[in-house]
């Protein structure tokens, strides 16, 4: 029976999931949340992931809900080679580096966002969430000038990851090839892939949402 993974396709870290099942041809049971009628606070879901977040992850009684976690447990079970999340211990603790760079940086930016967005406390961004933006591509800049790939010199899951993040973050504080050419070249690598070939649909999800909430986009 194939894994069943509870999504709501606008959301970056369910997208991952997606791009990652995709790279490897793993099939699963894609099972849409009714968040707008709060199917995600039900007792049954809760259950399954009491932090009552997307995605979550139930394959066949083994349940995980965090994105990078499944990524990970999905490439190590099911993936037929090495490459997204290697064997060799220091490559994949690179790896496991650069997932933790979207984890502890970029995705805690694009949450704040849109919480603020959600909860109608904003209606534009604000300089300091501007600050924010511009300091975690900054970052991301950096990291990618030393390899053409977030952790290796090939896509991994860290690329995945960091790349559903920030290009949701896109849609707030556009990343202009002019100040941030690396990252723009690597958006570019990433599209050519073709495990990211379906995800473009998602991301207008998530831009559709934004716009739904009367988000303004950013041009400073």
């Amino acid at each position: 029976m194939a894994p069943t993974l509870y999504m709501l396709n606008a959301s970056p870290a369910v997208r991952a999931v997606l791009i990652a099942a995709e790279a490897i041809d793993l099939k699963l049971d894609e099972y849409q949340l009714d968040m707008l009628n709060q199917e995600h606070l039900t007792e049954k879901y809760l259950k399954l992931n009491p932090l009552h977040t997307v995605p979550t992850l139930d394959d066949n009684g083994s349940v995980l809900y965090d994105s990078h976690v499944i990524n990970s447990y999905i490439v190590d079970k099911y993936g037929k080679n090495g490459s997204l999340y290697p064997k060799d211990i220091y490559k994949r603790g690179l790896v496991q580096q650069g997932m933790a760079f979207d984890l502890g940086n970029l995705f805690p930016v694009l949450k704040e966002i849109d919480v603020a967005y959600f909860k109608k406390e904003i209606s534009a961004l604000t300089p300091r969430f501007i600050d924010m933006c511009k300091t975690v591509y900054g970052f991301l800049e950096t990291i990618l000038k030393k390899h053409e790939w977030v952790a290796l010199d090939h896509i991994t899951l860290a690329d995945i990851s960091c790349y559903t993040t920030i290009t949701s973050l896109d849609y707030h504080f556009p990343i202009k090839p002019e100040t941030y050419p690396t990252i723009n070249n690597w958006l570019k690598r990433c599209a050519e892939v073709p495990c990211f070939k379906s995800d473009p649909k998602n991301l207008k999800s998530f831009f559709d949402l934004m716009e739904a909430l009367n988000a303004k986009r950013c041009h400073d």
